[in-house]
């Protein structure tokens, strides 16, 4: 858009920069910044707090690389995907999780649409409000997802509005699952969860050496999680970086679909918003400085909040195995607005609203 107005406040909006290779849009107002990596997966790659200088998102040592230029040295379907991933937030269709196989199609870790380019066209773009819709289809799947991310001014709240198709000819299962990594300096030793009120699982294997959470365990929020060893474990408080464990929890059976995290040293929070309707799990990934070897290598400090429309993350097949995939007829849509939110203050949170405001 070589003739779009360049403001200098209020919303702005532009599709004219590229990163490390990767086409990339910015939203901003007077509260926040979000960069969007339209050349790979359409990821919010960074949110930030514009007054306090705070990102949001997490971000993997290895960072951001074109998955266009850049060479694996093997091909495994685990790998594959982590090797590009930059930490932030991806839409994750139409296989959350782990490798599987299902209707003759090899998937491999969250596959396939966030690690592909995904076309973008601004669609508002005034001092009030700025829009872009970003859109993909799938390769080895018939899905076709599309969404549109806004900002209006003066306001913390980014809105993503999404729709996930079956273009195919018969029926066809999908995971969807909105994965945000939220890293430092909001998350800290002492930083705060809430979550709508709701039943909390513990993921059903154990995940290894830098586990601490007994494998199975089900109970309802706030009651602490059954440990392996020791003492239950509160998720409504973050340890630090010393804690080396490494887990995974999913939340579930919830009224409204919100969480929240705040640090009350920083006076910030980052909350989100979606329609527990359409995503019925919100999972937990507590990477809390555990993760022997790769890609972790004990370095990584961050948490995944992450609505899902599914359980628990060992991918497509055996989600249809539990009923919990969900099965699109054919060309069926499936819509979902999902908003995250920058807000200030110190406190528990009671509620984050369908339309990003925070009620304490």
């Amino acid at each position: 858009m070589h003739y779009q107005e360049e403001r200098n406040s209020g919303c702005r909006i532009s599709d004219a920069w590229t990163y490390r290779g990767l086409k990339t849009v910015i939203l901003e107002n007077e509260a926040i910044r979000v960069t969007v990596l339209a050349d790979k997966g359409a990821d919010v790659y960074s949110f930030v707090h514009k007054p306090s200088d705070v990102d949001f998102m997490w971000r993997t040592p290895w960072g951001v690389r074109d998955p266009r230029r850049f060479l694996p040295t093997t091909g495994s379907p685990t790998s594959l995907w982590l090797d590009v991933y930059e930490g932030g937030w991806q839409t994750v269709v139409p296989h959350g999780g782990f490798p599987t196989n299902v209707a003759g199609a090899e998937l491999g870790l969250h596959g396939e649409l966030n690690t592909m380019p995904w076309d973008v066209q601004i669609v508002e773009d005034n001092s009030r409000r700025v829009a872009a819709k970003f859109w993909a289809k799938g390769a080895r799947t018939p899905f076709r997802a599309e969404k549109t991310l806004s900002i209006e001014s003066g306001s913390g709240v980014l809105t993503v509005e999404e729709a996930v198709t079956n273009e195919g000819e018969e029926p066809a299962d999908c995971v969807w699952l909105e994965h945000i990594a939220i890293g430092a300096p909001l998350l800290a030793a002492g930083a705060r969860l809430d979550v709508a009120p709701c039943t909390v699982l513990n993921h059903p294997e154990d995940m290894g050496a830098g586990a601490k959470l007994k494998p199975g365990w089900k109970g309802e929020w706030p009651k602490p999680a059954a440990a392996k060893t020791g003492r239950a474990i509160d998720f409504r408080k973050f340890p630090g970086k010393e804690d080396r464990s490494l887990d995974m929890a999913y939340f579930t059976a919830m009224e409204e679909g919100w969480y929240a995290v705040t640090n009350d040293r920083l006076g910030l929070g980052f909350g989100v918003s979606f329609p527990a309707g359409v995503f019925k799990y919100l999972w937990f990934w507590r990477n809390l400085g555990g993760g022997n070897g790769y890609p972790w290598y004990r370095r990584c400090y961050n948490v995944g909040l992450e609505p899902c429309t599914s359980f628990p993350n060992t991918g497509l097949a055996p989600a249809i195995r539990n009923k919990t995939a969900r099965r699109f007829k054919t060309g069926e849509t499936v819509k979902a607005t999902v908003q995250a939110i920058a807000f200030t203050g110190k406190g528990p949170v009671k509620r984050v609203t369908p339309r990003g405001g925070i009620e304490r």
